[in-house]
């Protein structure tokens, strides 16, 4: 006779882990390594996956895994990748009203009733094969400008700072939405288990630079696995990682032995069960007390790759080191590595504080692209090199040698990208001759995410998730692929 009893039929279903030890002979076992992602199978090439959404990715990718390098402040494009040349005939002339046309300005210049030209105090060079111009502030990034795809129409809907930067990380203005990296591991999931999807570093601060909070990298509605890890340059990379005094790694795995035995005879009883998640986490944080050291441990990097990369690159929470991680936690399996570099809003001072800034990024970030080319890395792995907005034509404050400043600006600003399917030694866009108004190719911010996403084998419109009753997605309402970024 069939028993009704609903806790009896729960008891009677077959626990995740009774499956697997029922199925644990001959074929079985091959068979369940090749549906399931055994760790056994994954070996060094991460050609496994562990996680993700059943038919994802939608077509065949370009890149397996996306580098970051985010310049927080708004790099001014003037000063670095958008010459203009007609300004130094209208420097220090007020900015014609038939270029402004109106636009609404920040708080801090709306008062300035000068908006003045102000030309670039730096001078600019053709580079490369492909004869993309540079300013003198980047002579390492004019060294790999064969291998980049530099964008000068990007566009953005915001014009201060939090607003800006939760945009292209989260793909809204809005706080609670989660950020690019945590879409990606929870739509692709992870080519390792000793390692977290998404890592975070952050380098460049000093007193007064604007803030970063953790919600640019937070998961928001998607399940809290698929935040970003932030490592530190402390002693201890991750914090709470480390076993406390007295317990060992021999301890710590019978706890987690036991805890999987707790829970085994609760999934008996009840079925599975959260704690199944739970347990993942405990047992990867097992796998990055082994991992994370071995990560940071430069030690067993030769000289050359310092020669590269600079001396900076031994100094932990630089830049450069940063990038040497970035590269490193790629090589082993890490979806989205994302590189804060702050200190970027330069409203006073600009000739001495972006000089600043370019020493101590633009050896790394070139550094990166050489390396993961020379490594094989570069066809597979996206670089992005960006911020917020621009700046402005006119200066801010007076017209000085070395005091003006330059005010945001969302109505374009540049970028670059590398690897990853994206065109090698191209320029796309075009903006006026005050670099104010574009007049070819508008991209924006949208459509920066669902090219990335396009170039990871995903279409946008499709990684979603249902929450308060909507469908949600990393481009939200907007979003086209920027063909023309593609190789």
């Amino acid at each position: 006779m069939l028993n009704d009893d609903p806790h009896t039929a729960m008891r009677n279903r077959l626990s995740r882990r009774q499956f697997f030890g029922r199925a644990g002979g001959g074929i079985g076992v091959a068979a369940l390594a090749s549906l399931l992602g055994s760790d056994a199978q994954a070996g060094d090439s991460h050609s496994e996956r562990f996680g993700g959404l059943a038919g994802l990715p939608h077509f065949t990718p370009r890149a397996r895994r996306v580098i970051f390098l985010f310049q927080s402040g708004g790099p001014s494009q003037i000063d670095l990748f958008d010459h203009k040349p007609l300004l130094a005939r209208s420097h220090g002339e007020q900015l014609p009203e038939s270029i402004r046309m109106g636009q609404l300005l920040t708080g801090m210049t709306t008062d300035q009733k000068e908006k003045l030209v102000t030309r670039s105090r730096f001078k600019f060079a053709r580079h490369g094969r492909c004869g993309a111009e540079l300013s003198e502030l980047l002579p390492h990034t004019a060294g790999v400008v064969d291998d980049l795809c530099i964008v000068k129409s990007l566009h953005t809907d915001a014009i201060n700072h939090e607003q800006g930067i939760m945009l292209v990380q989260t793909g809204s203005q809005q706080p609670g939405r989660p950020s690019i990296g945590s879409w990606l591991s929870y739509g692709l999931g992870s080519e390792t288990r000793n390692l977290p999807d998404f890592v975070v570093f952050s380098s460049g601060a000093r007193p007064g630079d604007q803030p970063l909070s953790g919600r640019l990298w937070g998961s928001s509605f998607l399940p809290a696995r698929h935040q970003g890890t932030k490592l530190r340059s402390a002693r201890d990379a991750v914090l709470f990682l480390s076993d406390p005094p007295g317990i060992d790694r021999a301890t710590r795995r019978r706890m987690l032995d036991g805890l999987a035995e707790l829970e085994q005879l609760q999934a008996e009883a009840y079925g599975p069960s959260a704690l199944d998640a739970r347990l993942d986490q405990y047992e990867r944080a097992f796998n990055m007390q082994r991992a994370i050291p071995q990560l940071t441990n430069l030690s067993d990097e030769p000289q050359h790759t310092f020669d590269l990369y600079g001396e900076q690159a031994k100094q932990p929470g630089t830049f450069a080191a940063n990038c040497l991680l970035a590269r490193r936690l790629i090589e082993r399996g890490t979806r989205f590595v994302q590189l804060f570099h702050r200190g970027w809003d330069h409203h006073e001072k600009l000739p001495e504080f972006i000089r600043l800034k370019c020493g101590e990024t633009d050896r790394g970030a070139a550094a990166l692209v050489v390396d993961l080319k020379q490594r094989g890395l570069l066809d597979d792995t996206l670089v992005v090199w960006a911020g917020e907005f621009g700046r402005t034509v006119f200066c801010q404050g007076p017209l000085t040698a070395g005091d003006y400043g330059r005010d945001h600006h969302p109505r374009n600003f540049t970028i670059w990208m590398a690897g990853g399917g994206v065109k090698r030694g191209a320029t796309i866009g075009r903006t006026d001759d005050y670099s104010y108004n574009i007049v070819e190719d508008p991209i924006h911010v949208h459509d920066l995410q669902a090219t990335t996403l396009h170039l990871l084998g995903i279409d946008h419109e499709r990684l979603t998730y249902r929450f308060q009753g909507r469908d949600y997605r990393l481009t939200d309402v907007a979003g086209n692929v920027a063909t023309k970024l593609l190789a």
